[in-house]
């Protein structure tokens, strides 16, 4: 059994999460941002979806990606060479969030539900939510979203609606927070698509003894360098008149 939080009662420690379903530790609580900011320093995260209450997880092993050690294929190379994108942060952190929570092959169903995204667009107005979207041709053609503490990002969601586009996102966003000295990007579960750039798997005791230092260190000005934004010719026209 998972204990049943009320609205100030702390986690229980991640140690007693469930081995099946795996990293399940807690329900209930709030969206609050002070609560989020509490489970993403513990090495928690909110998922659940449409109806059920708010689920809590911790799981063990975590995925993460060392920015400085992120892969690039020889043929995203070549994408990225052409330079036939811009890259921009925290300009459309809405629209990021919708395109992450829109339904995929064939799921009419997200986890993004209208909660989740006012408590994430709370953090966001909190300074402490950020978006990197991608921009091809005017259009936005992928983005990815997360939560920053200090020097850490955790990685929440990315979605894609050109080839190779979140790559494109999260090769650039690697570059930039490796010049920032993060460690690691947070990707939370074991997917495809992160392994194929990297991604590894730590213990949980190994990823909470690191985040509980650099979440307490000092957070850089979220603006993207200049050398890795990519072609201004791709910007949309609102952007380019800023």
């Amino acid at each position: 059994m998972i204990p049943f939080l009320g609205p100030s009662d702390p986690f229980p420690p991640v140690e007693q999460a469930l081995d099946n379903p795996d990293g399940l530790l807690a329900a209930g609580g709030s969206l609050s941002t002070w609560r989020l900011v509490d489970a993403y320093q513990r090495g928690i995260f909110p998922w659940f979806n449409e109806g059920d209450p708010i689920l809590w997880w911790s799981p063990d092993p975590r995925t993460v990606l060392r920015p400085e050690a992120i892969h690039v294929s020889r043929s995203l190379r070549k994408t990225l060479k052409k330079r036939a994108f811009l890259i921009t942060i925290d300009r459309a952190f809405g629209r990021v969030v919708d395109g992450c929570a829109a339904p995929r092959g064939g799921d009419q169903g997200t986890w993004l539900n209208v909660p989740m995204r006012r408590a994430y667009a709370a953090l966001h107005a909190a300074g402490l939510a950020h978006s990197i979207e991608i921009w091809m041709d005017g259009k936005l053609a992928g983005g990815i979203y997360g939560v920053a503490l200090g020097r850490v990002f955790f990685g929440e969601s990315m979605f894609t609606r050109r080839t190779d586009a979140s790559k494109i996102g999260m090769v650039r966003l690697a570059a930039q927070l490796d010049r920032w000295q993060f460690p690691l990007i947070d990707c939370q579960l074991e997917t495809d698509h992160l392994m194929s750039l990297g991604a590894e798997q730590v213990s949980r005791r190994q990823f909470v003894a690191a985040i509980e230092r650099l979440t307490r260190e000092p957070a850089p000005e979220w603006v993207m360098d200049e050398d890795l934004a990519g072609n201004a010719a791709h910007a949309p026209r609102a952007l380019k008149q800023i």
